[in-house]
């Protein structure tokens, strides 16, 4: 059975940074390199919004308006890992950050992560002002 867990949320000042990872296990490096992988966010009283994604091929990447420019997308197929590296935090990016997964997904917002099939229980992120 596939499990997605992230890790490295936390506090942080505004203008600082943090790195998410987002660990697969049950599945072997050949399955793990055929996900598409992509990172969401919920905050209090919104709904979930897609943030960052990258297509199972690794050559694709898509990110969110709002975060364009200060967050980075990396997977480490070697290590059934996924990276989001977020600078210039704001504290509009506060929110539970979630990893998912989808086979041969192509790293875009999967019809608002519905077509994602695994899911993590998510890390919270806070920034303060």
């Amino acid at each position: 059975q596939v499990q997605v867990v992230e890790s490295g949320g936390g506090l942080v000042q505004a203008g600082g940074s943090l790195r998410l990872s987002c660990e697969a296990s049950g599945v072997t490096f050949s399955t793990f390199s055929t996900y598409g992988l992509g990172w969401f966010r919920q905050a209090p009283g919104k709904e979930r919004e897609f943030v960052a994604g990258v297509s199972w091929t690794g050559r694709g990447t898509v990110y969110a308006d709002s975060v364009k420019g200060r967050f980075t997308i990396i997977r480490d197929d070697a290590k059934n890992t996924v990276y989001l590296s977020m600078n210039g935090l704001k504290p509009e990016d506060t929110a539970v950050y979630y990893c998912a997964a989808q086979p041969y997904g192509l790293g875009d917002s999967g019809a608002a992560g519905s077509e994602y099939r695994h899911w993590g229980q998510g890390t919270q992120v806070t920034v303060s002002s």
